[in-house]
């Protein structure tokens, strides 16, 4: 199995992101799985033209992309990706959509086809907080979200695809009151548990990970 696991590069004036720190501290392998890892830029379709190109040179059997989540105080597993370019803030390169779609002729939403409560699960039993999201956002990580899934729909339909969020650094909130973080270490242990849940489980388990709001 090849498993090709993202992290864009920082955003928004910061100097770090978490995302691909993560992602280049795993190992090379996972439960005999072959992890090939990739950095993208925060940057609207440059950054899904990069993994479209890794994608159709090493023919993974699984996309798992990983963003920052500032805010956040866990490691959240996406659960769908929107059709829907709405940034707050620009992007690396300066654009700025606002309501425009990501895939003209693409359906409203994708759900994510991995095995997100086995995900959720997994990393919980790993002593780290953990849960599903329903809400990837409007930036660039869910422009990626959804985008890779479109690519797998439309190409390569036998590929897994999905997103995690990741929140800052302890370095990254320094100077932000209140804000939650977590270790690089953690993170990172996070996400090699999350791609053991992957391997180990084709199919999705019964548990509940529903929010009222």
């Amino acid at each position: 199995m090849k498993i090709l696991v993202t992290g864009f590069d920082s955003f928004g004036g910061e100097k770090i992101n978490p995302a691909f720190e993560s992602v280049k501290n795993l190992p090379n392998k996972i439960l005999n799985a072959e992890i090939i890892k990739l950095e993208i830029p925060t940057v609207i379709n440059k950054s899904l033209d990069k993994i479209r190109e890794k994608i159709e040179e090493v023919k993974p059997d699984v996309v798992l992309s990983v963003g920052q989540a500032g805010g956040r105080a866990d490691i959240t597993i996406e659960r769908i990706g929107i059709n829907c370019d709405d940034f707050r803030i620009p992007d690396n390169n300066g654009n700025q959509p606002i309501d425009e779609k990501i895939v003209e002729d693409g359906p409203d939403a994708y759900f994510s086809n991995l095995p997100i409560k086995a995900m959720v699960k997994h990393i919980q039993d790993g002593n780290i907080p953990a849960s599903v999201s329903n809400s990837a956002g409007t930036f660039v990580c869910n422009h990626v979200l959804y985008g890779v899934a479109h690519i797998g729909a439309t190409k390569y339909q036998n590929m897994r695809t999905g997103f995690i969020h990741v929140p800052f650094l302890p370095n990254q909130v320094v100077n932000k009151k209140s804000m939650p973080s977590m270790s690089l270490e953690t993170i990172t242990k996070a996400l090699k548990l999350a791609i053991e849940a992957i391997i180990l489980n084709e199919n999705d388990i019964n548990l509940t990970g529903g929010k009222i709001h």
